[in-house]
């Protein structure tokens, strides 16, 4: 697999929303029959919850994964202990152990964060974050975006089911949907409910919900520091999360409101 291939793959892993490794993901597989580029195509739940679980089941194979009494693991442990589910849709934590900054969660409820994340990161920060894409899963946001990208990518060199499974990807197929998930936006007012979902999350489930400011002031930081400079995965994990300075007084109202401090 190409080295843009491996790139336009890590990256798209931050929407649905990436010395170490860089996170990959190589399944050479052949689609069974095809769909002409054009031709609508409907994808039922299951079919959408098999391409889901091949894309997470693959980019989990191929990337180094904190286990056991590593301290990623153990700390991304401590910070999400409790949040086992959002509207029904059981979580899953795992840390990517991978220089890039980054993060993502799936439809399927699969939440990966990076180390390079988690190194500049305080825990609040982190959980910030983990909220926020949290919320994109409960409001079915990662589900229609990674739609979304399987058609546009996909529907190149076609797709297809047999008896209501979903075909396989093929290595090509999955490049093209790394590059569309890359290339994929939430609007402001998904982003925004993201916000509010992530807060009410946090603070139900006993955890601060302050961290949302706080990891909004640090992305902030981060865009316009030296770190920005160093690597573009900040500015492509971040440009879909426009206004900052507004979404941060946003939770800082409203964490006041609630009787939290804000430093």
């Amino acid at each position: 697999m190409s080295k843009n291939i491996l790139k336009a793959l890590m990256i798209a892993a931050a929407m649905c929303v990436c010395g170490q490794a860089s996170a990959q993901f190589n399944i050479g597989r052949a689609v069974s029959g095809a769909v002409k580029a054009g031709q609508a195509l409907t994808l039922s739940d299951a079919q959408m919850a098999e391409y889901v679980k091949e894309y997470i089941d693959g980019t989990d194979k191929l990337n180094p994964i904190a286990e056991g009494d590593d301290p990623y693991a153990v700390r991304l442990a401590r910070l999400t202990e409790g949040l086992t589910e959002v509207d029904g849709i059981p979580l899953n934590f795992k840390v990517y152990k991978v220089i890039d900054v980054n993060a993502f969660a799936c439809p399927d409820g699969s939440v990966r964060v990076f180390a390079g994340l988690m190194d500049i990161m305080t825990d609040e920060q982190v959980l910030g974050v983990i909220g926020h894409e949290v919320g994109h899963v409960a409001h079915r946001d990662s589900k229609n975006a990674f739609k979304r990208a399987l058609l546009a990518s996909a529907l190149k060199d076609g797709i297809s089911s047999t008896g209501g499974k979903a075909a396989a990807l093929s290595q090509s197929q999955l490049s093209d949907l790394g590059t569309a998930l890359m290339q994929s936006t939430f609007s402001q007012k998904q982003e925004k409910a993201a916000d509010d979902y992530g807060y009410e999350f946090l603070k139900s489930h006993g955890k601060n919900p302050v961290a949302m400011a706080l990891s909004f002031r640090k992305l902030l930081e981060l865009q316009g520091g030296e770190q920005a400079s160093k690597t573009s995965k900040i500015n492509q994990l971040f440009s879909t999360h426009p206004e900052l300075p507004t979404r941060i007084k946003r939770m800082e109202d409203r964490a006041r409101k609630d009787g939290y401090t804000i430093e």
